[in-house]
């Protein structure tokens, strides 16, 4: 053969070898995509059968999520009749439909044999007298339990494939359709591969389409904090970390969290040619577990208000016999002194003040029970709280149902949150009403409780010393089943609309989180007890001091006290006591009035006010006007709200106390004081 011939060949050989390496390059990223990816694949081709032309199939190639999603291993090579006698009709009637018209196909199966749920995309391989046909799935089946469980609060999930490209080979028209946005780049993060999901999510965020050939970080050289994070991703996968990550993008309604996968490519030597990543839009499940929280938050202050309006029948009863006592204290008062009987004004006024403070508590009570801010534990004295909730639970539950309340002498403190305690035993005991239609009787008792090995493993609790508060009642009891779901967040054993079902859930959240375990002993006829294991505290609870202790008469330097209150009453007494102990007193029944005292030269050393205040200025709007003339002018405010009404963001600025309305003078004096310092 002659020289030039031979020269020819070996040219010829070199190309096709050249070529050949490049296409087996692109088939071992495609394999390698077809490997990593979440979707499980398969090809099937159809043959004629005993039970007639194309009435089976067999499996050709499937990836590893195939397994993983369908549950059956090493599917290659195995006949569908064979695999799922029972299930093989319906099938082949699918797949065999795709076959003969060509149409691709999208639906939803459960499978018999694994009870799992996949969404199913097919399309016929051309041509057709190939008889195959392929199949890409994606396990749903924990989406399709949250649908349920959420009654439908969101619509399916559509699957949506771009139509199939038939000049791409089968790997490349696999990530095309595939539900995730795939990037695929070589180590100068040069896009070598990217999907039509891809391209759009890019441009939707960023206003630039992307192509094959393209620099990433040249794309996002108008958006630097963005630049920065995805080179820093993308070196991770190429330096051969495969992980996960979820970020957001975008900000108002263009926020948008995506759920990113990395992985290497490697050669076959295992060097490192470049890394892709699949990336899936999980914005409506953020979107859906966000509106759970709301939900649930929602109805966890439903719950709570619908405790107070468990009580309103008997808070107005309550109080209509405080105001009575207060207002028949006053007239006899008056007659007493007309008529000069003065020894017995003390024993009025004692009359009198106790009520008040008596119809104060009530009202602190149904604050702290409407409330939604978390409050802070304390070292707190159980007994005495369980016996002042008692004309609570009296009111509650009803005159037909007996209350006998028993609690140690020598009770242990325990360090929690007295509203939340006194929320969770208010609901044991209207669970106990419930129970008991008829009537009958509720047991509170509260003792100490020293827990050995085998009785706090049993509760899940460390050994040593618990305070136990229990509620029990002699009703219907529960089943084995009821109370095995008791303390599931909305289980209810109510008709709809008569129960949130968050009343155990709550109580059993707030004994948890304060170290503690609740435990249900229940059988049907038999009645339930509910026991709240509390852990001792070492801290002694801080007494309040007598209501009848008068204030402290302390000889301080007199102070200039601008006083801001819109009841001339009570404006009148705060200010008489703090000008007794000595002290100046301006006083304003408004905001603008006392605006107009610091703008006529009025420099004060304390601001006392109101947080509801009339004409267009509140008490802490006063309060910021005043500290921006004098930054560290020390401010108490008065409220008859709960504490939160001060907080503008949750949190009391420095040099700055509530005192709730209605108070004490020796609390008005020792506030005052501290504030001067």
């Amino acid at each position: 053969m002659p020289e030039r011939e031979i020269l020819a060949l070996r040219q010829r050989n070199a190309e096709l070898e050249s070529r050949l390496a490049q296409r087996e390059s692109d088939d071992n990223l495609y394999r390698f995509l077809f490997d990593t990816m979440d979707e499980g694949f398969c090809v099937i081709e159809f043959f004629d059968g005993p039970h007639g032309p194309l009435s089976d199939y067999v499996h050709l190639v499937a990836n590893a999520a195939y397994a993983r999603h369908a549950g059956i291993a090493n599917v290659v090579g195995q006949k569908l009749r064979e695999m799922v006698p029972d299930e093989a009709d319906n099938w082949v009637a699918r797949y065999g439909a795709v076959l003969r018209t060509g149409k691709p196909l999208q639906f939803e199966q459960e499978l018999v044999a694994t009870g799992r749920v996949l969404s199913v995309t097919t399309f016929r391989i051309e041509p057709a007298e190939r008889r195959q046909v392929a199949v890409l799935f994606k396990d749903v089946t924990e989406r399709r339990r949250a649908e349920d469980a959420l009654q439908q609060l969101n619509d399916q999930l559509e699957q949506r494939v771009a139509e199939a490209l038939a000049e791409r080979g089968l790997f490349a028209e696999l990530v095309e359709n595939s539900v995730a946005r795939v990037q695929v780049v070589d180590t100068e993060l040069r896009l070598l591969a990217v999907n039509h999901r891809a391209v759009k999510d890019f441009e939707f965020l960023f206003g630039h389409r992307l192509k094959a050939g393209d620099s990433l970080p040249e794309r996002l050289a108008n958006f630097p904090a963005e630049r920065a994070r995805s080179e820093a991703m993308w070196r991770r996968a190429l330096a051969g970390e495969s992980y996960i990550e979820t970020i957001e993008y975008g900000r108002g309604a263009r926020l948008r969290h995506f759920e990113l996968r990395f992985n290497p490519l490697r050669e076959s030597s295992g060097r490192i040619t470049g890394a892709c990543l699949f990336i899936y839009d999980v914005t409506r499940q953020v979107d859906e577990q966000q509106r759970r929280l709301q939900a649930e938050e929602a109805l966890r202050q439903a719950q709570k208000m619908e405790a107070v309006g468990q009580l309103t029948g008997g808070i107005a009863h309550d109080f209509n016999n405080l105001l009575g006592g207060m207002l028949g204290a006053q007239e006899l008062l008056r007659q007493r002194l007309e008529q000069g009987r003065l020894a017995e004004i003390p024993a009025l006024l004692d009359t009198a003040g106790h009520s008040a403070r008596r119809a104060a508590a009530l009202v602190h009570r149904l604050l702290a029970f409407s409330r939604r801010q978390t409050l802070l534990p304390q070292a707190t004295a159980v007994g005495q709280l369980v016996k002042d909730m008692v004309v609570l639970i009296h009111r509650s539950v009803g005159p037909a149902i007996s209350v006998q309340v028993q609690c140690d002498a020598q009770l242990w403190p325990s360090f929690i949150d007295p509203p939340q305690l006194e929320s969770a035993l208010l609901n044991l005991c209207i669970n106990a009403r419930d129970a008991l239609p008829a009537g009958g009787m509720i047991d509170i008792k509260c003792d100490n409780r020293w827990l050995d090995d085998s009785t706090a493993l049993a509760l899940d609790l460390p050994c040593g010393p618990y305070l136990c508060l229990s509620v029990q009642d002699n009703g219907r009891g529960m089943t084995q089943e009821v109370q095995e779901k008791a303390i599931d967040p909305f289980f209810t054993t109510k008709p709809l609309g008569q129960g949130t079902g968050l009343g155990l859930s709550m109580a059993y959240g707030f004994v948890r989180q304060s170290g503690g375990q609740l435990q249900i002993t229940s059988s049907p006829g038999a009645g339930t007890r509910v026991d709240l294991y509390l852990p001792r505290h070492g801290e002694t609870p801080i007494a309040r001091r007598p209501p009848s202790e008068a204030p402290a008469q302390v000889q301080r330097a007199a102070a200039r006290i601008l006083l801001v209150e819109d009841q001339a009453a009570l404006r009148m007494v705060i200010g008489d006591v703090l000008e007794e102990l000595g002290h100046s007193v301006e006083r304003a029944e408004h905001g603008p009035a006392a605006l107009e005292l610091l703008e006529s030269g009025y420099v004060p050393q304390l601001l006392i006010s109101d947080i509801g205040l009339p004409a267009g200025l509140d008490g802490r709007q006063v309060a910021e006007r005043c500290r921006a003339r004098f930054a560290d002018l020390p401010v108490l405010f008065i409220t008859g709200y709960d504490q939160s009404a001060a907080q503008g963001d949750g949190r009391l600025p420095p040099r700055t106390q509530v005192l709730l309305k209605p108070f004490e003078l020796p609390d008005l004096v020792d506030r005052v004081i501290t504030l001067l310092g």
